[in-house]
């Protein structure tokens, strides 16, 4: 049987508590998180290497030209992007490859890797996210603004997701996102290879 990981995609709007379901799930060690680059300044405590890579935007716009990366957008002025050496290698040693990355982006690794499993993260409703973002107390009323209006973008986009998962409680989430992931390990889509045995046992 194929050992080889899946690729696990989450997304949603800013708010939606993707950085601390993610950080519960990779507490499992079936679970590897790709480290994403940005060229976005590090907020306080984030590190470089482990939150991020840090790069500025020349950096970042050469290793496009290079084809470095699975996939990359750009955010709120802000490029994002996912390494690919680091997601293949995962792979191969059978993790569960995480990539928290925009809408923008999910679609794109999407189209490279039909496979993949897309998981759109949210809030119980819009009023709940708003208040997510304003208790942060980072940023100023126009960058929430900003991150509203994204974020009724990306919602519009949720019918390419394959699973919604809603984030109310962060341990019922993670659940969720684990049971998901489970179920597509058992899906026989995945296991071609093995249902080909089966059926050359059968003909003989």
């Amino acid at each position: 049987m194929n050992k080889k990981g899946l690729l696990v995609i989450v997304s949603g709007p800013s708010g939606a508590g993707k950085g601390t379901v993610v950080s519960e799930l990779i507490k499992n060690t079936s679970y590897a998180l790709s480290t994403s680059i940005t060229t976005r300044q590090a907020r306080e405590g984030e590190i470089d290497g482990v939150h991020y890579f840090f790069r500025n935007t020349q950096e970042f716009e050469t290793m496009i030209k290079k084809n470095e990366l699975l996939e990359y957008a750009e955010f709120c002025g802000n490029y994002y992007g996912t390494p690919i050496f680091y997601v293949e290698e995962q792979l191969k040693q059978g993790k569960n490859v995480i990539l928290e990355i925009e809408v923008q982006g999910a679609l794109q690794v999407k189209e490279r890797y039909k496979d993949a499993i897309l998981i759109f993260l949210t809030p119980p409703n819009i009023t709940e996210l708003r208040n997510r973002l304003e208790k942060r107390a980072t940023e100023t009323l126009e960058k929430i603004n900003m991150r509203m209006k994204r974020a009724r973008e990306e919602i519009k986009l949720i019918d390419k997701y394959d699973y919604i998962v809603i984030n109310n409680i962060v341990e019922e989430a993670v659940n969720n996102i684990n049971n998901i992931v489970e179920s597509e390990k058992m899906s026989a889509k995945r296991h071609i290879d093995l249902i080909n045995t089966f059926l050359e046992g059968v003909e003989q």
